[in-house]
C-alpha cells in the first residue's frame, strides 16, 4: 500500500477544498453531494449524532447561514492506497474566541468521485496544547 500518493493525496485534498467552500457558503446541495448516500455515514457534529445521510441531510437543511466563517489551521491530508484519505483539520472562528474547533473526516473514493463517510466536528477551550 502506498501511503500519501501524490496524485491520490491532491484529489482529496481538492474534494476537502470543495467541501470546506461549500461550508462556508452554505452550499448544501455541494455538501449533500460530498456525503456519501448510505444509511452507514456517520456525522458527529458539535450537539448533534447524525446516523444515516438522511439525517445529515435535515440537519444540513435545517442549520443557521448564519457564522459558517472559519478559519483553518494545522490541516493534514492522509491518503492510504488509492481509494481511501483521512482529513484532520483545527479551525477558530471569530464568534468563538477561546475556543477551537477540531473536524476529522474519512473520505472514500466511490465511483462518482470522493465521498466523507465518517465526520466529526467538536469544539474545545483554546490552550497552546490545543494550536490555538
Amino acid at each position: 500500500m502506498t501511503i500519501d500518493d501524490p496524485a491520490v493525496k491532491a484529489e482529496v485534498e481538492a474534494a476537502f477544498r470543495a467541501y470546506e467552500a461549500a461550508l462556508v457558503g452554505n452550499d448544501v446541495p455541494t455538501l449533500e453531494a460530498l456525503f456519501h448516500d448510505d444509511p452507514r455515514t456517520i456525522r458527529y457534529g458539535g450537539g448533534e449524532n447524525l446516523y444515516g445521510m438522511a439525517a445529515i441531510r435535515a440537519f444540513r437543511r435545517g442549520r443557521s447561514p448564519e457564522g459558517l466563517a472559519r478559519d483553518l489551521q494545522e490541516t493534514v491530508i492522509t491518503t492510504y492506497g488509492a481509494d481511501t484519505g483521512i482529513a484532520m483539520t483545527l479551525f477558530t472562528r471569530t464568534s468563538a474566541p477561546g475556543r477551537i474547533g477540531r473536524q476529522s473526516q474519512t473520505w472514500i473514493r466511490f465511483p462518482d468521485g470522493w465521498k466523507v463517510v465518517a465526520a466529526h466536528v467538536s469544539v474545545i477551550e483554546a490552550s497552546p496544547d490545543h494550536g490555538a
